[in-house]
């Protein structure tokens, strides 16, 4: 996929990801691009490892799959979630 660009969060449950993955997705869709923005984890508790994806295209976006070779990847460290 030319012009596209994949990147992949990894966090837990708490600290942000999913929602980090979907502003970055709102902030790009809003310049105009083509954006996926979605979230892939297990049990929904706090703590609970998960990924989250962005596509980020300047041309409609046809592939709807996880990613598995990212031009970035994210890691969130510190205390999982809030205490």
């Amino acid at each position: 996929m030319k012009n596209t660009v994949e990147i992949r969060w990894h966090g837990r449950g708490g600290q942000g990801a999913k929602t980090a993955a979907l502003l970055l997705a709102d902030v790009c869709f809003k310049t105009g691009a083509y954006v996926q923005g979605f979230p892939e984890y297990g049990p929904e508790r706090m703590g609970a490892p998960i990924t989250a994806f962005n596509r980020i295209s300047r041309t409609p976006i046809r592939v709807h799959s996880n990613i598995y070779d990212p031009a970035a990847a994210a890691r969130l460290s510190g205390q999982s979630g809030y205490r």
